[in-house]
């Protein structure tokens, strides 16, 4: 099940980013975290009410509270990392976050078997190597290189402490509708703070766009949910290296939809990332 439910939180977490992708293309990025995490906390909070979750509330939300601080700032370094390019160094870059909830569990004392490991190494080759990186070209910002550093830490720190937020099905919808309050929270005083300081106000939303929107709130918060199930059910260094397969179906997305073509780097990586999780799942 582990394996199953990390699987699941690659692929929400890939189609996730790819619609994210296209909406920053007309859209602040900053105004597309806000709208998309709106949608997903008004659909938390009413399964929170119709499943009575408020009585699992504990100190252990402050888990939650922490990834909800934590994962707007990661998102927002991402985009400025992006933005700074190239793309095909900060986007593999960005996936080494996956060292941090691997850590977390080796820390825990969890000793993944041999298979794993080899599984794990293969995996995170894949991994990086779908992401397309650039072995040659302009050279990089050390500014670019510093925030994705940032991002790729503060996203493995979310899957580390949504990990630890809850410990039952009803605690885990607690739990992700208090972080994605608290990312709505952030993210708001945010956009407030920018138009203070005189940055461009958001655009508005038009009505025929909130699908798309809540498409990527709603699928962001799924694949919280799963890796939380995930991380609960077997080894964090197994669940957190399956579900960082994300970049893979990012790729394929794009080659599906937009008919953008792999490079043979990403071919690659997307079959190693495949082999590592065959040897992960049954090692």
């Amino acid at each position: 099940m582990t394996a199953l439910f990390a699987l699941a939180t690659s692929f929400l977490w890939g189609l996730a980013d790819f619609g994210g992708g296209l909406l920053t293309r007309r859209t602040p990025a900053l105004t597309v975290v806000v709208v998309s995490q709106s949608i997903a906390t008004v659909v938390l909070g009413a399964i929170v009410l119709a499943t009575g979750a408020w009585s699992e509330a504990g100190p252990r939300l402050w888990f939650a509270v922490a990834a909800g601080l934590v994962g707007p700032v990661a998102m927002l370094a991402f985009y400025k990392a992006l933005a700074l390019g190239p793309m095909g160094v900060v986007s593999p870059l960005g996936s080494i976050g996956v060292a941090v909830p691997v850590g977390v569990g080796l820390v825990l004392g969890e000793r993944p078997g041999l298979m794993q490991f080899a599984g794990i190494a293969v995996a995170v080759a894949g991994i990086v190597l779908a992401g397309g990186p650039q072995f040659r070209g302009a050279p990089v910002q050390r500014q670019a290189v510093l925030l994705t550093l940032l991002a790729a830490f503060g996203f493995g720190a979310v899957m580390a402490l949504i990990a630890e937020a809850s410990s039952t099905l009803t605690g885990l919808f607690l739990a992700l509708f208090v972080q994605r309050v608290t990312n709505v929270v952030a993210g708001g005083t945010a956009l407030y703070v920018s138009v203070r300081r005189g940055g461009t106000a958001p655009p508005r939303v038009a009505w025929r766009s909130l699908p798309a929107f809540a498409f990527v709130g709603l699928a962001d918060v799924a694949a919280n949910g799963t890796y939380a199930l995930a991380a609960q059910r077997g080894p964090v260094a197994v669940a957190a290296v399956l579900a960082s397969l994300y970049p893979v179906v990012t790729a394929l997305a794009a080659r599906g939809f937009l008919r953008e073509r792999l490079r043979a780097v990403q071919a690659a990586g997307a079959g190693l990332a495949l082999v590592g999780s065959v040897l992960l799942a049954t090692g």
